[in-house]
Parts: C-alpha cells; sequence; structure tokens
C-alpha cells in the first residue's frame, strides 16, 4: 500500500513504520544511557555522545555492547 500524500509518497507504508521503529529504539536507548549508566569516568558522556551522532548505529552498540556489561557489573 502506497502512502497517499507527504514526504513519504510512492514509498510503501512499511518505511515509515521502520523509521518509527529505529527512532523509538534510539530515543529508548538515550534515555536508558542517560538514565542508567554509571556517572563514574567519561563513560556515560562518550556513551551519550556515541549514541546522538551515530543514531541507530550507535543505540545498537551500546545495547549489544555496553548495556549487558553494565548490568553485569552494577546490576541495572
Amino acid at each position: 500500500m502506497l502512502h497517499p500524500f507527504g514526504p513519504l509518497a510512492g514509498l510503501p507504508c512499511g518505511c515509515g513504520l521502520a523509521a518509527l521503529a529505529f527512532s523509538v529504539f534510539w530515543i529508548w536507548a538515550l534515555v536508558d544511557c542517560a538514565m542508567k549508566e554509571p556517572s563514574q569516568g567519561n563513560d556515560k558522556v562518550i556513551w551519550i555522545l556515541v549514541i546522538l551522532f551515530t543514531h541507530f548505529i550507535g543505540a545498537l552498540l551500546y545495547v549489544l555492547i555496553r548495556r549487558p556489561e553494565r548490568i553485569r557489573l552494577h546490576g541495572r
């Protein structure tokens, strides 16, 4: 099904849903990092900058690399 109007005209509706899902994931990773990452050292600031400047890829790296390590070390 095609979107009838707007900047997504001519693209399948799934593209808009995928973009929305990626943006929600990015915001969730950014909030998770800002709220739960320990403030020791520069890790928190560096990961926030990585997520901000690399958008989806940075959020994915944070969730796959740093988040499991943080949970293992700090339990949250």
